[in-house]
């Protein structure tokens, strides 16, 4: 295109533009629907013109657009005048030409005059049509709705922006060169029309807010979120932080108020509904018909923010050279004096500002794409996760999955896991989970488990996923960098370049082979990481057990082990991370030197300095590929193994048969005959789809697989309860009771027995649940209770009367508002069992499920709820299915009774009589049932109370909020870390090798520069007199050098570190280790499994790699200014005030960043913490149909960390903008000094703009590190939180009890008080007893009377007051540890370790199996298991899930009875330790205890009186005071005694008086 044609046309560029906007703009109006919008309301057409005006205003969103809509409508008005007015001027030939081109450019004949005069008056008319065009629009867009006038915004701008460029390139451009001048210099208004033009095309496009509107009309913000009104030049520079910014700096903290409102597409529920129809199994018609993987299908859900990260990262890498282009061509006009340059220097000065500049923009802009899309993709997948998790079987183990057989992938990706308390009780498989598989020890390992599985998938393969977020680097990015690179390389050093890419590609397998054996050693490191994680997770669950076995010696030395094993293979990695760290980065310089060798040795070219540090800075750009592709493409291969564990997750797990059956539309679905029937007929579960295709049709298994408990419940015949009536589900303990229930609701798998197998739960009226252990969440009692129903104050109150927890409301000061606090901590086992029944008597289910909650309860609160409750009018008729043992309390309202057998088969059903006459085993408990017929019904006021205040009252909160840091990271913390690393050998060696190795990288810099020197000191065509090898070799003589001092230096901080994740490890393990009961009561299990696994991941990763960069960068910043002040000392001021500012932006950025990431952490817990407490309640809110309200919740909670987190990463983007905008200004400026301020040497310029580039890159690098360390420094703050928790006495000399002690179990107990807290009320006052060794006392009360809190007043777990003689010594003389061992206490909720049965028992190796075989037998499972097929007994070898979740409650209880008589202590605290097993088994028990354990004083704390009424002494607790201590007959002669009352309201009354006469139970 000639310069004539251009000159004469170019005026027609926007004309044409115009054209087509109208074209366009007619196709748009005639294909759309009519606007449906009435513009003008009659209010606004009575309006006077002021109103009128802000009518305007608000129509367009607000005041702000319209001015400057307003300012751009008058801007093309000007530019119509002035086209209109615009006059020509006559030409000295007769011609005429316009003003907007210059006459003395061309030569023209009087008719070539003549045409020309024509066309420039059609140019003139084109730019006045097109400015008429463009002020028609901006009207246009100043009195329409936003919707309205989208289209008619982008055809202005662009018809506006073309004829901007027009102008550009005819006046602009030339100004830019030595040869060229502007087409229309010969106009006086040129440069004001231009300026008018640019206000209008340029700025108020740029500045113009946009305009809010929402979504959708079911997400819509109460407030206006600043993302979606900013302006184009707000939110490229992110301008629009500026105010959270300013107020960050200026008050102590941010809070979650305080941060910008989410935006509409950011919101949870809008994600969702973006992204279900095409990632959810159920929602997406085409998941699986067309299984493709997920990652396409996640790129089709984020298409639109992967093609704007496409085009950003393919516009980045010719950005990026602008730098390197402009330092070639700047060098080269100073060697060349200006001879023969067309672009003046000072525009290659701009492009060392535009370079690095632009290219920050357009990253920022990339990464605030990629990280907004992170954001949302953690928020989508974590419901996805979700919502699928409420529709899977629970089991404990689920083997043989698609998941598990990628288990050896799967353990790279749980190193950096946060994972939940791995056990799965669902407040429902309590009893029914001996149904579940138990596996061999071998295999025992490899369980998978649900809430790790789940907690995984939504931590771990979450993070690996997001973390892959930038793999189009590796597919556009470095390609295309590579290609440039090699282009430039060729352009500066021709031939050469192609042997320097030679040694590239010969050297490139090294690194592979090296990466290689890095990926390895990083899969060992992880499965290590995870081995201790694992170990951590489930020590923290099972931290009370610990603590009162005195076993945290011992734990700590197993924790200790796990890490040491972890921490030798950290340093492996990071050993192998330094060898292919020095690889990359030598690769390169490899290739530097073969190509600079060649060039000057082979080729004999001159090394000037415009090759060198032009080509210098590439080969820079070349060394970063390398580096950033060897870190890519293992987070690449991460993300791949993680989503195909998501994908597996969604597509393999078992679902319930009701959702399976919605996947498989050829399933045959058993349907009863009548839907409005509760029951069964021909029916069988399992509790896996796996275990009931092993089963033959008559539900036996022919062959069971060794160590495998196959367990299946069979109904044969019809089975229907009575509906609006109580049922009865009996059995001994492990039956599958529990089952039953599970079953009735769907949990467990159908398999039919006949064709006519059928089951229903008719859930039109609704269905209840209240499992047998009870689930409750973190909330007050009262939303417990009330569970997301109407709040109805009259029957809520009834139920709480009905319940008996009104006595239990007034001891709390809180009343109901009291926080139940993490697995219900705050309430007793009794109180939780209440809190769960009137959460379902409260409901309006029609029909409930009540899972022996009579079991925790004492016999005074049992007879109420049977009287008050059951009898009561809220459950009248209502269908209610109860499991229980103690039959004779409600036998006499039972209207249905339903019998199992050990082996899970229903032998009975009928009437009371009707099922337990047909089992003369039977018999005894027949008469009681007979008995309790005969009892006058009597509820004495033992369970009222004092009047209630129902006003609800405040400090009921128990979990303490998560402490949030104010300012920046305390000293303390840092300390922890420095004072860890090591002493000042340590520093002096790491500081030495850090100088020793930038001097000798700043001596490299300079050696080219002397080398380029000595050929212009030759002169032309003597290069050959210069030694070219042996500078090369001099070169690669100091790049070895810095590589063995560099390698050295990071050696010594690898040991360090090693050092100091070893010492804090140690410390956070044994802090919390020694924490009080209380303290573990108030802080929920998931913030110290956060602590010990996410936190301390920061220390043993990211804050030490921090730390090396801010001292690397602090080194080379020092080395760098020591060379200016040296080459050029008129720049330190410059140098240092660039510092200066830098830091000064680092400290505005880091308030606001610091408090966002403290926010951000807190953030995070809730999501997960909601999570795991939904799938250990997973039955009951299935069975309550309450997933849409926990769906909810999910949301909220996810909107509020997306809050956060989309804070977090912008506060980054505001940082990353102006750091580089002051880097870019600061080498402009030294350039532009330089150039014209000094008499320039392209040698010396070239070494001191690569030391000013580098000085402000370092600076800038410094501040961003010194900042990123402060926010890695948030985890050591909240590790040195914990370290400084309030601790137990520890161990001293003088604690250490005499060798022989106990000799007995004597207990003598003075004036003993006790409180949970200092500031707390005293739960027990002046207790006094005595007690003889082997003496057996029985312990009663009422719920809450202080039965538990005496217990752990013996083993000083709690506050105590007053004096306890143990073997006579005094228990607060004598070491914890060495109390514990001596006590053994078995608690009312066993916890079980993960393992075999033999670990549980004995832990620590310290029993044969004769001895573990022989407590079994004594504690009751041999009895337990007669009758039982070998394939589904309970062996040693057994394998035990994580918190006893594959076994019953009663089977727990026994084993927690069997580990208590291996440590043959002294004194044994039984509390309600038989509570759950049937009273036959219970029977047996205690008459095996009595045997065993002769000479062991026996504490047992019981609800059933026959449990305690053979007992030497009776201990009776009210209130916290010993009410009564004597032996069984003695108390039952006092008329008004305690004891005497509970035995009157017994239904077996006259068994108790009998067995109390004896002194033996009747068997």
């Amino acid at each position: 295109m000639s310069l004539d044609w251009f000159s004469a046309r170019s005026l027609y560029f926007p004309a044409c533009a115009a054209a087509t906007s109208v074209v366009l703009l007619g196709v748009q109006r005639i294909f759309s629907a009519p606007l449906s919008e009435n513009t003008r309301c009659s209010t606004e057409r009575r309006a006077g013109s002021v109103q009128r005006l802000k009518f305007a205003a608000h129509r367009v969103g607000g005041a702000n657009i319209f001015c400057w809509q307003l300012a751009r409508l008058l801007a093309c008005l000007v530019l119509v005048v002035l086209s209109a007015l615009d006059k020509k001027d006559e030409r000295p030939d007769g011609g005429h030409d316009v003003a907007w081109h210059a006459p003395s450019a061309f030569q023209w004949s009087t008719h070539t005059t003549a045409l020309h005069t024509t066309r420039l008056s059609w140019t003139g008319a084109a730019l006045l049509a097109t400015y008429g065009y463009s002020s028609a629009l901006s009207m246009y867009t100043l009195f329409t709705t936003p919707r309205s006038s989208r289209n008619t915004q982008l055809h202005l701008c662009v018809t506006l922006l073309s004829t901007w460029f027009v102008y550009v390139a005819r006046d602009m451009y030339p100004l830019a060169t030595y040869t060229l001048v502007p087409l229309d210099a010969a106009d006086p208004l040129l440069w004001f029309k231009v300026a008018v033009l640019s206000v209008a095309a340029v700025v108020v496009p740029v500045c113009i807010p946009h305009t809010y509107i929402p979504i959708g009309a079911s997400i819509q913000n109460e407030h206006v979120p600043p993302e979606e009104t900013a302006s184009w030049l707000s939110f490229v520079t992110f301008s629009l932080l500026d105010p959270l910014i300013w107020k960050g700096y200026s008050s102590l903290h941010l809070s979650y108020e305080d941060l910008p409102v989410l935006a509409d597409y950011d919101s949870a529920e809008h994600l969702r509904q973006r992204a279900f129809p095409e990632l959810d199994p159920f929602e997406s018609a085409s998941f699986a018909s067309k299984p493709r993987h997920l990652v396409f299908r996640l790129l089709r859900v984020f298409r639109s923010e992967y093609i704007f990260i496409a085009v950003t990262t393919a516009l980045r890498v010719p950005v990026s050279f602008l730098a390197p282009i402009g330092l070639n061509r700047l060098l080269t006009f100073i060697e060349s004096d200006g001879e023969g340059a067309v672009v003046r220097p000072w525009v290659w000065i701009i492009w060392l500002f535009l370079g690095p500049f632009l290219s920050s923009l357009v990253f920022e802009c990339y990464a605030f794409v990629a990280t907004r899309m992170l954001v949302q993709a953690e928020s989508i997948l974590t419901q996805l996760v979700f919502e699928h998790a409420l529709r899977i079987r629970v089991k404990e183990e689920t083997l043989h999955t698609d998941v598990e057989s990628e288990s050896n992938l799967e353990s790279s990706n749980t190193s950096e896991a946060v994972p939940a308390v791995k056990t799965v009780r669902t407040g429902s498989a309590a009893e029914g989970s001996n149904g579940q598989t138990k596996v061999p020890s071998s295999t025992a390992r490899k369980a998978d488990n649900l809430v790790g599985k789940i907690n995984n998938l939504v931590t771990t393969d979450l993070n690996n996923i997001v973390e892959a977020r930038d793999f189009l680097f590796l597919v556009i990015y470095c390609p295309l960098q590579i290609i440039i690179c090699v282009w430039f390389l060729y352009e500066v050093l021709g031939a050469a370049s192609f042997a320097g890419l030679a040694a590239m590609v010969v050297t490139f397998p090294i690194p592979g082979f090296v990466a290689a054996k890095v990926n390895q050693t990083a899969k060992e490191r992880a499965k290590k990481t995870d081995a201790r994680v694992q170990q951590v997770t489930e020590v923290v669950g099972l931290l009370r057990m610990i603590k009162l076995f005195a076993w945290e010696r011992k734990i700590k030395e197993r924790i200790a082990e796990k890490r040491e094993d972890e921490l030798t293979w950290i340093r492996k990695t990071r050993t192998m991370t330094l060898i292919n760290m020095n690889l990359n980065f030598a690769m390169p310089l490899v290739t530097m030197i073969v190509a600079y060798a060649t060039y000057t040795m082979i080729l004999g070219g001159q090394l000037t300095a415009s090759r060198v540090f032009s080509s210098m800075v590439v080969f820079e750009m070349l060394r970063e590929q390398f580096r950033m592709v060897g870190s890519m493409v293992p987070a690449v291969i991460q993300a791949k193994v993680s989503l195909d564990r998501l994908s597996a997750f969604l597509r393999s797990t078992e679902l319930l048969d009701r959702y399976a059956h919605l996947q498989r539309a050829d399933e045959d679905v058993f349907s009863a005959p009548d839907q409005q029937v509760t029951g069964f007929q021909d029916s069988s579960f399992s509790w896996t789809a796996s275990d009931s295709s092993s089963q033959s049709r008559s539900g036996r298994s022919s062959t069971p697989r060794a160590g495998r408990r196959d367990f299946a419940l069979r109904v044969s015949g019809s089975l229907q309860f009575v509906p609006g009536a109580l049922n009865l589900v009996v059995g001994p303990t492990g039956c599958g009771k529990t089952s039953l229930l599970l079953a009735l609701c769907g949990e467990l798998h159908f398999v039919p027995q006949t064709p006519a197998a059928w089951f229903n739960l008719p859930s039109g009226g609704g269905v209840a649940y209240a499992a047998q252990e009870g689930w409750v969440q973190n909330e007050t009692i009262r939303e417990n209770i009330v569970f997301g129903a109407p709040f109805d104050e009259g029957r809520y109150w009834t139920v709480i009367h009905q319940c008996g927890l009104e006595r239990d409301l007034s001891l709390f000061d809180a009343g109901d508002m009291t926080e139940i606090g993490e697995k219900g901590l705050t309430l007793s086992g009794g109180q939780k069992a209440r809190v769960t029944l009137a959460r379902a008597v409260y409901s309006d289910a029609a029909i409930l499920l009540l899972d022996d909650v009579l079991a925790a309860l004492d016999v005074h609160t049992s007879k109420w709820i049977v009287d008050k409750c059951f009898k009561g009018g809220l459950l009248r008729n209502r269908t209610v299915i109860l499991v229980t043992h103690n039959i004779p309390l409600v036998a006499d309202i039972a209207a249905f009774v339903v019998s199992l057998s050990p082996d899970g088969r229903v032998v009975g059903r009928g009437t009371v009589a009707e099922v337990l006459s047909h089992a003369s085993s039977n018999s005894k408990l027949v008469a009681q049932v007979e008995e309790a017929k005969q009892m006058d019904d009597k509820v004495h006021s033992v369970l009222d109370a004092p009047p209630l205040d129902r006003q609800q009252r405040p400090g009921g909160k128990l979990i303490v909020a998560e402490q949030i840091a104010i300012g920046s990271v305390n000293w303390e913390a840092l300390a922890l870390y420095f004072k860890s690393l090591g002493g000042v050998t340590f520093w002096v060696l790491y500081f030495s090798c850090l100088a020793m190795s930038n001097a000798v990288i700043l001596m490299q810099t300079w050696f080219l520069g002397y080398w380029a020197q000595q050929y212009e000191d030759a002169g032309e065509g003597h290069a050959g007199e210069v030694p070219a090898g042996r500078y090369v070799a001099g070169y690669g003589a100091l790049v070895a050098i810095n590589f063995a001092v560099y390698s050295a230096a990071f050696m010594v901080f690898l040991l360090g570190s090693m050092r100091a994740s070893r010492i804090i490890h140690e410390t956070l393990i044994s802090s919390i280790l020694g924490t009080t009961l209380r303290w573990l009561d108030v802080v929920p299990v998931s913030r110290i499994i956060t602590r010990c696994t996410q936190d301390l991941r920061s220390i043993d990763g990211p804050l030490g790699l921090v730390f090396t960069q801010t001292a690397e960068t602090a080194f080379g910043i020092l080395s760098r200014l020591a060379a200016i002040i040296v080459m050029s000392p008129i720049f330190v001021i410059p140098a240092l005030f660039v510092a200066v500012v830098g830091r000064a932006c680092g400290q505005v950025y880091i308030k606001s960043q610091l408090s966002v990431k403290r926010e951000m952490s807190n953030a995070r817990s809730p999501v997960l913490g909601h999570l795991g407490a939904a799938i250990v309640g997973l039955t009951s809110i299935r069975a309550y149909g309450a997933e849409a309200a926990f769906k909810a919740t999910a949301r909220e909670r996810l909107d509020k960390y997306t809050r956060v987190a989309r804070t977090y990463y912008n506060l980054n983007r505001w940082i990353g903008t102006r750091t580089n905008a002051i880097g870019g200004l600061f080498s402009a400026g030294l350039a532009a000094y330089l150039v014209y301020g000094t008499v320039p040497k392209a040698s010396t310029t070239g070494f001191s703009l690569s030391l000013t580039v580098a000085f402000s890159r370092l600076i800038l690098n410094w501040t961003r590190n010194l900042n990123q360390m402060e926010v890695e420094g948030n985890s050591l703050e909240r590790i040195q939180e914990f370290i400084t928790i309030e601790q137990e006495p520890n161990p001293t000399e003088s604690g250490i009890p005499p060798a022989y002690w106990p000799a007995s179990g004597r207990l003598r107990v003075e004036n003993l008080g006790a409180r949970y807290s200092l500031d707390g009320p005293p739960v027990l006052r002046d207790i006094n007893f005595d007690v003889l060794s082997g003496q057996r006392i029985g312990v009663v009360g009422r719920t809450g009377s202080g039965k538990s809190s005496l217990m752990l007043s013996l083993l000083r777990a709690i506050f105590t007051s007053g004096h306890i003689y143990y073997d006579d010594i005094a228990t607060d003389r004598i070491n914890l540890d060495a109390l514990r061992s001596n006590i053994t206490i078995i608690p009312q909720q066993p916890e079980m370790l993960s393992g075999t049965l033999r670990q549980n028992l004995d832990p620590f190796d310290q029993h044969d199996d004769v001895t573990l075989n022989d407590a079994l037998r004594a504690a009751g499972l041999v009895r337990l298991q007669e009758g039982s097929d070998t394939g589904g007994r309970i062996t040693l070898d057994s394998a035990i899930s994580s918190g006893g979740g594959n076994l019953s409650l009663g089977q727990r209880q026994i084993i927690a009875l069997a580990r208590a008589i291996t440590r043959r202590s002294k004194i044994m605290v039984l509390d309600e330790a038989t509570a759950a097993v049937d009273y036959a088994t219970d029977t047996a028990i205690q008459e095996s205890i009595r045997q065993e354990l002769h000479g062991v004083t026996l504490l047992i704390v019981a609800h059933r009186l026959r449990t305690v009424m053979d007992a030497d002494k009776i201990m009776v607790l009210d209130a916290g005071r010993l009410a009564e201590f004597d032996s069984p007959r003695a108390l039952l002669q006092r008329p008004n005694g305690l004891l005497r009352s509970l035995v009157d309201e017994s239904a077996d009354k006259d068994e108790l008086m009998t067995i109390a006469k004896a002194g033996l139970l009747q068997t």
